[in-house]
C-alpha cells in the first residue's frame, strides 16, 4: 500500500516552516546556537503524530498546512524540553555533539572570558531553551486552529514542565516504595502525553474532531507513549551511543529514576542491592561500573520485565488505534509510527 505524503516529505515540509520562522527572528548569537540545535538531527515524530492526527479526522482535499504549522511548533517546544532537560540532567552529548549548555561553555572558554564557563554555559542554554518555548507559541498561533486545539497546546506544555518537576522529585526521593509507579507517573505526563497523545489530538482538533475521538486518541497516545519511554529508558543503559547521540553513562551517573532501574532496586537481592548503592549515581561512574549494573538489570529480570510491559503497553495501542473512527490512510501511518516508537534503536 502506497502512503502518502513519505515520512521524508513530510519532515521536510516542517523543516522548511522551521527555517522560514528561524530566519525572520532578529539576528544574534542565541538565535544562531538555536537555529543549528532545532536543525541538527531529530526525527519530527511529534510533529507526524500531529499531522496524522488531523488526516485521520480532514475532509478529503482540506489544506494541510495548519498541521504542518502545528507539528513544527510542537517540533519548537521538544526543542526547549531537551535544552532544559539536559541541563538538568548534566547530560554532554546530545544527537552525537555536545549538548547545548556544553556548546555554551566551550564558546566561553574559547573567548578567554572571565568566570565559570560550565555557568555560562547553562545560562545561556536557559535561555535558548526559553526562546524555543516562546517561539513555539508563536509559530503555533500562524495555525489559526480552534479553541480546542489552542488549550490542547497549553495543556502540553504545562504538563511537560510539571514531568519535568515529578522527574526531578523522584529522583530526590529514591528507591525507596512506590518507585516504580513514580516512574511510570513521570513517563507518564514527561513524554506520553507531549511526545504522542497531545500532539495526536491537537492534530484531530485543528480537523474539528469530536470530544469522543479526542478521548480515544489521548488514550492510544498513553498507551504508546508509555511504550516509548520505556524504550528511551532502555536506550539510555543499553544502546549504542553511535546511534542515540547519548552517553550510556548519563542516567547512571545522575540515578535517574527510570522504570527499568526502579525495578532493578524492587528486584534485588542483598548483593545486588549492594552492587546498586555503590555504582547508581555516582558522577565518575565509568563503563566497567555501567556494565556491572547491566548485568544486574539483566540478573534480575528488570531488562526482561521492562520489555514485557513494552509490548504489552504497545498491544494495548493497536487494539486502541484498530477501534479509532478515523481514515484507514492515517491508521496505517499510526501503525507504522507505533511500531517505530517501540522498535526503534535510536
Amino acid at each position: 500500500m502506497t502512503i502518502a505524503p513519505a515520512p521524508a516529505a513530510l519532515a521536510f515540509r516542517v523543516d522548511e516552516v522551521l527555517s522560514t520562522f528561524l530566519r525572520q527572528q532578529e539576528p544574534s548569537p542565541l538565535l544562531d546556537a538555536v537555529r543549528r540545535f532545532v536543525s541538527t538531527g531529530g526525527k519530527r515524530m511529534r510533529p507526524a503524530f500531529c499531522y496524522w492526527g488531523w488526516h485521520g479526522v480532514a475532509e478529503a482535499g482540506a489544506d494541510d498546512n495548519p498541521a504542518i504549522f502545528a507539528g513544527a511548533a510542537l517540533e519548537l517546544f521538544h526543542c526547549f524540553a531537551l535544552i532544559h532537560d539536559d541541563i538538568i540532567d548534566a547530560s554532554t552529548m546530545r544527537r552525537g555533539k555536545p549538548s547545548l549548555h556544553e556548546e555554551f561553555a566551550g564558546w566561553h572558554e574559547d573567548q578567554g572570558w572571565q568566570g565559570d564557563s560550565q555557568a555560562f554555559g547553562r545560562n545561556a542554554a536557559l535561555l535558548a531553551g526559553n526562546l524555543c518555548a516562546t517561539w513555539a507559541v508563536a509559530l503555533f498561533d500562524q495555525c489559526h486552529g480552534p479553541p480546542a486545539a489552542k488549550a490542547l497546546f497549553t495543556v502540553t506544555r504545562a504538563e511537560a514542565i510539571a514531568g519535568e518537576f515529578l522527574d526531578i522529585t523522584a529522583q530526590a526521593r529514591g528507591s525507596g516504595p512506590g518507585a516504580v509507579e513514580r516512574a511510570l507517573q513521570v513517563a507518564r505526563l514527561k513524554t506520553a502525553r507531549y511526545s504522542i497523545a497531545r500532539p495526536l489530538q491537537i492534530g484531530a482538533a485543528l480537523a474539528e474532531a469530536d470530544e469522543a475521538l479526542l478521548s480515544s486518541l489521548e488514550d492510544f497516545g498513553d498507551l504508546l507513549g508509555e511504550a516509548f519511554q520505556l524504550r528511551d529508558d532502555i536506550l539510555g543503559v543499553f544502546g549504542d551511543p553511535a546511534r542515540t547521540g547519548k552517553s550510556v553513562l548519563d542516567d547512571l551517573r545522575q540515578a535517574k529514576p527510570t522504570v527499568l532501574l526502579a525495578l532493578a532496586w524492587r528486584r534485588s537481592n542483598r548483593r545486588h542491592a549492594k552492587l546498586l548503592r555503590e555504582i547508581v549515581g555516582q558522577p565518575d561512574l565509568d563503563e566497567q561500573g555501567a556494565a556491572a549494573v547491566r548485568d544486574v538489570m539483566i540478573g534480575t529480570g528488570a531488562l526482561e520485565e521492562t520489555e514485557a510491559r513494552i509490548e504489552r503497553s504497545h498491544r494495548q495501542a493497536l487494539k486502541v488505534l484498530n477501534s479509532l473512527y478515523i481514515g484507514e490512510t492515517a491508521r496505517e501511518n499510526l501503525r507504522e509510527l507505533a511500531n517505530f516508537a517501540v522498535s526503534r534503536r535510536s
